[in-house]
């Protein structure tokens, strides 16, 4: 057992080191934008994803690496996403009120059908279609992997709609931002926002995190919330009849553990169970753990997938995403965030 537990951790170390090499030249050029500028107009988690994906396009690393960016840009993510709860008070989802989580699940309904809608006047196959709404609706590629297998999806189909969630939500990161003021977004305003838009998680921090910590917060609180619709979502699917052939995907698709360690975290810090001296450190390492997955995502991205994805399903997930925004920003306006 230990020699089988030193191979797997052997396995990923290459992948962990070349992850946080790249993390730590990210935070490295943040702080020389600092020194220069005197401000970081680009972001150490933004610059990580940046510096990652130019990475993989265009000096592929070896296949001995792919283990360990796995590993950091997935399970290193998650334990960061559980200790950003820590950050989060219950008070904020008071805030919030009944009427965004109402919203969130609305934004989502219309989101898919909208999506449907316009995948299929692309002329896209029933299924992609229903792959890219999902995909573009809830959260990218966990909602497309949990998709898949209720309306037995075939592999061609998978692959070609998870590749525009790869480079579009680079894309969306970097760009997201600039809405603040085209908009007249207020912070709070601009992380649920984000929250509603933006397809991963960890994208939500990349996009949220240049503009205030209150946008980190409320950003990823809604799209926790907004994760939390995959489970509705597959059940109407296999209620209408999309699960015939095929099977059932499994819980953790559901109902990710992240989702409830984060949650925990935050009742933890509502109740006063987590000191508040620990507050800063836990911040800290969820920073620098979130950093780390940011470089693994982008060692993640190849530029490259959207040619391969094909015209169509690139057109439709971006028409899909712009009519995302819009049902978004409705929804920001009608409650008066």
């Amino acid at each position: 057992m230990i020699a089988d537990n030193h191979l797997k951790i052997s396995h990923i170390l290459p992948g962990i080191f070349l992850s946080a090499a790249v993390a730590g030249l990210a935070v490295l050029l943040q702080m020389l934008e600092i020194r220069l500028a005197g401000r970081a107009w680009l972001e150490g988690l933004v610059l990580a994803i940046l510096i990652g994906a130019v990475i993989r396009s265009f000096f592929r690393p070896a296949p001995h690496f792919d283990a360990g960016i796995g590993f950091s840009a997935k399970t290193l993510l998650e334990v960061a996403i559980v200790l950003l709860g820590a950050s989060v008070s219950t008070g904020a989802v008071v805030a919030a009120g009944p009427g965004l989580i109402a919203g969130i699940a609305g934004v989502v309904a219309v989101a898919i059908i909208l999506s449907y809608g316009i995948g299929r006047l692309l002329h896209l196959p029933h299924r992609m279609a229903v792959l890219v709404a999902c995909g573009n609706s809830i959260c990218g590629n966990s909602a497309i992997a949990a998709t898949a297998p209720v309306i037995g999806a075939h592999s061609d189909d998978v692959a070609a709609s998870i590749a525009f969630t790869a480079v579009l939500g680079v894309v969306v990161v970097l760009c997201l931002p600039l809405l603040v003021p085209l908009l007249g977004l207020s912070v709070a305003q601009y992380g649920v926002f984000a929250g509603l838009t933006v397809y991963a998680v960890p994208q939500v921090l990349a996009a949220t995190a240049p503009i205030a910590p209150l946008s980190v917060q409320l950003g990823t609180l809604v799209k926790l919330v907004r994760v939390l619709m995959l489970g509705p979502v597959i059940l109407a699917l296999a209620l209408m009849g999309e699960g015939r052939r095929g099977a059932s995907p499994s819980l953790r698709h559901l109902v990710p553990w992240f989702i409830i360690g984060f949650l925990a975290m935050m009742g933890l810090r509502s109740l006063g169970f987590i000191p508040d001296a620990l507050h800063a450190p836990i911040e800290k390492a969820s920073t620098f753990l979130t950093v780390i997955s940011m470089a693994a995502l982008g060692l993640g991205v190849d530029v490259r997938t959207v040619a391969r994805a094909g015209g169509r399903v690139t057109l439709a997930a971006i028409l899909s995403l712009l009519a995302l925004g819009a049902v978004s920003y409705a929804l920001i306006l009608m409650l008066g965030v």
